[in-house]
């Protein structure tokens, strides 16, 4: 159940495929060399899009690589917080807040904690975006209607293990893809998103677990 929610939701950084040729690569120096123009002016857009995100409510499909499929929503309050409230009959809720990352199983009722810098969607909680300096950005490409941002969830990795995806050109943020390192991979789907809504602070509240009877 751990593995499988953080897997589906994106949440933990999941080590890239130990490809030889990947291991014997050199980690991209911070710059803009790594990119073309085009790529630069793309990845400066999406980070323009995410800068001027305050918050997003969403409901998710995902679809594990086992096929196994969840849904819930997800709510996302820049910088720093975010939501995953799984629909039944899955007992998990995650919660990002002050730099940690709670994993609620109510079946169990167990509580683990993990640090946000493991997050691989941590480029999307940042204060300040500036994707085309970020280390974690290993490519960018336009696609039929979508621009893809590859990244990797560690500047230890070179191969990139999480492609985030936006409409294009009319920037929204519209689902991700994480591989895990047995070549697995899990993609979560965003729909019915709304923007710049106001987001009860209550939404973040760091779960607890009930009270043994």
């Amino acid at each position: 159940m751990m593995y499988r929610a953080f897997a589906i939701a994106g949440l933990i950084a999941l080590s890239a495929l130990p490809l030889a040729r990947a291991q014997a690569q050199s980690p991209p120096q911070r710059g803009t060399a790594r990119f073309t123009a085009v790529q630069a002016a793309n990845l400066d857009k999406v980070s323009a899009y995410l800068n001027a995100l305050t918050s997003l409510k969403s409901n998710f499909v995902q679809l594990g690589p086992d096929g196994q499929l969840d849904q819930g929503e997800f709510d996302l309050a820049r910088p720093g917080r975010l939501r995953f409230a799984y629909a039944a009959p899955s007992p998990t809720l995650v919660v990002a807040t002050g730099g940690t990352v709670y994993v609620q199983n109510r079946r169990l009722n167990t509580l683990d904690r993990y640090s946000l810098s493991d997050l691989p969607l941590g480029i999307l909680l940042n204060q300040d975006v500036n994707l085309k300096f970020d280390r974690s950005v290993v490519g960018v490409e336009e696609q039929p209607g979508v621009l893809v941002i590859h990244a990797r969830t560690s500047t230890a990795h070179t191969q990139g293990n999480i492609d985030l995806v936006f409409s294009w050109p009319l920037l929204e943020l519209r689902q991700w893809k994480v591989k895990d390192n047995q070549g697995g991979v899990t993609t979560v789907a965003l729909t019915g998103t709304q923007t710049g809504i106001k987001l009860d602070d209550a939404l973040f509240t760091v779960p607890v677990k009930a009270p043994r009877k």
